[in-house]
């Protein structure tokens, strides 16, 4: 007996959002006679943490879910047993609907997942229950959580007083014309820089992603840097107004703000770093971070932190 699931795609992307229609159709192929008791496909959606930490000779292990939805539709509904199928492939479309209701969009990370996914399931009497399974990637509206303050601009300012290698003050006053933006538009950051070391100075753009999962009151976070670019240097005891612009990657995953147990989110860091010595790697010395959101329709959002 075989098992296959189809759905009907939407879009290019193949992506569906809260209130689209999940349409298609499961096929069964039956070689000979058999008695059903049981046939439906269930539509659900769900998330999982998981982790284990060893420390000595004691593994503990970390385990959450968050179940979001899970409705059915039955093709074969007999208790008695009396539901013969005959031998031949045997079709039976569906159709179900995302939810109107804020929930997270699809995800993967090292510790978890946000799955949204159909399933078929076949009983027969004294026998396994026959199984097929499909994901379906699910965005998020990003207007179902909306963000406080998307148009405001953002500001910054910082000073630090050089203790290595060099003497003297660094300052940087950070503005970013607003919070929102969309995917592949350019994220302009203009900085005021004030050099009163005694030293070549660099600032440095990094966007990174920082996913946190939480299960039985522990937290288990993963960084992982995105874009990292260079800005011009700017000699000692000079000060200089700084433009630089960084492209949002069309592909940068969706925010995860709306889920109990898994946080997935970008930041946007800004950094001084000062040269020892000519072809010598610089140290760093200080930076200014700030959150950088992604949400569907490809807006990203930023907050300094």
């Amino acid at each position: 007996m075989k098992i296959e699931i189809t759905y009907n795609p939407i879009n290019v992307s193949n992506t569906f959002t809260n209130g689209d229609i999940v349409s298609g159709q499961v096929s069964v192929e039956v070689a000979k006679d058999c008695q059903i008791s049981s046939f439906y496909i269930r539509f659900k959606g769900k998330a999982d943490v998981f982790w284990s930490e060893t420390h000595g000779q004691t593994t503990h292990t970390y385990h959450a879910k968050d179940k979001y939805f899970s409705v059915r539709q039955y093709f074969i509904r007999d208790s008695n047993n009396s539901n013969v199928v005959r031998p031949r492939i045997h079709v039976y479309p569906f159709t179900f609907q995302f939810p109107l209701q804020n929930i997270p969009s699809t995800f993967t990370g090292a510790d978890g997942t946000i799955v949204y996914l159909l399933e078929a399931v076949l009983s027969r009497s004294m026998r396994m229950d026959s199984k097929k399974s499909t994901m379906i990637n699910f965005v998020g509206r990003g207007d179902l959580n909306p963000v406080p303050g998307l148009m405001e601009p953002q500001h910054e300012t910082m000073d630090k007083k050089m203790k290595l290698f060099t003497s003297g003050t660094v300052a940087m006053d950070v503005n970013l014309e607003k919070s929102g933006f969309f995917q592949g538009e350019g994220l302009k950051v203009k900085a005021f820089i004030k050099n009163d070391s005694s030293r070549e100075i660099k600032p440095k753009y990094c966007i990174y992603q920082k996913h946190s999962f939480f299960a039985q009151g522990k937290r288990r976070v993963h960084t992982k840097d995105l874009i990292k670019e260079v800005g011009k240097p700017i000699p000692a005891k000079a000060s200089e107004n700084v433009t630089h612009v960084i492209a949002i990657p069309q592909d940068v995953e969706p925010s995860i703000l709306n889920c109990s147990i898994i946080k997935a989110e970008h930041r946007l860091r800004v950094s001084i770093t000062v040269l020892q010595k000519p072809h010598v790697n610089s140290m760093l010395f200080s930076a200014w971070s700030y959150n950088l959101w992604c949400f569907s329709k490809g807006v990203s959002y930023v907050h300094n932190t």
